[in-house]
């Protein structure tokens, strides 16, 4: 998601609405495309739940992180109005996070083709340090909502490593769960050139937490676009993934 949405304080009246201006502004196209395939990752995911009725090769625990983000990063929605389009995209991440989860643990027969062997990295590896670098490096010592924002930021930078760590254990994916994945990368790719197009074209833009936590999120992703590529054109858009086991 975009890391703007969530991270704005309480402004004065005509200060909110400068800044609400200036987020409208930076509406670009990257910006509207790393959207567009971050709505379309969720929709390619809810296809796969309610057609084939299975979990398999879903990684539980990387859409708990990303409910973890998702509502650490949006817990302004419930003072903070910057634009109908803002809300919405809060609105549509969280809910879709949560209702992901919700289908994996207590759907019918979903919760039954979990595999918890399978997904077996450890997430306290990942919370712990990210929650202190939240406090110990944000833009706002004296804010706790500015620590939550940042914390949100680290934790996403890596929320996707259970499921690549799933997808090697298994050897492999489905098609669906391939697409799943790449659109999550394209949206962080997408949202990389969004960051140098705004570099380029607004002063003072300067967002560095956000800035090196993408791009590490984004160089997770490499290899498993290669792979992707590679499995697509070799056996078409329809064939499964196949990874190098551990």
């Amino acid at each position: 998601t975009n890391a703007a949405l969530g991270r704005r304080r309480r402004f004065s009246r005509p200060l909110r609405g400068h800044l609400a201006r200036r987020a409208m502004v930076a509406m670009n196209v990257f910006r509207l495309l790393g959207d567009t395939s971050h709505l379309l990752s969720f929709i390619v995911m809810f296809w796969k739940l309610f057609t084939s009725k299975s979990v398999a090769g879903i990684s539980l625990k990387t859409q708990l992180l990303y409910v973890i983000v998702f509502c650490f990063r949006y817990l302004d929605i419930f003072w903070n109005f910057l634009s109908i389009y803002n809300t919405i995209m809060k609105v549509i991440f969280i809910s879709s996070s949560v209702a992901v989860v919700y289908v994996m643990k207590f759907g019918v027969p979903h919760k039954d083709t979990y595999s918890q062997e399978d997904d077996a990295f450890p997430i306290a590896y990942l919370v712990a340090p990210a929650a202190l670098m939240g406090v110990a490096f944000n833009q706002d010592h004296e804010s706790p909502f500015e620590m939550c924002w940042a914390f949100s930021i680290y934790l996403e930078a890596v929320a996707i490593l259970p499921q690549l760590f799933m997808l090697q254990k298994q050897g492999g994916a489905e098609s669906l769960t391939g697409h799943y994945i790449l659109l999550l990368g394209l949206y962080r790719l997408f949202y990389i050139l969004n960051w140098i197009y705004r570099y380029a074209t607004e002063p003072h833009y300067m967002q560095l937490i956000v800035w090196i936590s993408g791009t590490v999120q984004t160089a997770l992703y490499l290899d498993f676009f290669y792979t992707y590529m590679k499995s697509k054109r070799e056996r078409g858009i329809d064939a499964p993934i196949e990874i190098d086991s551990v």
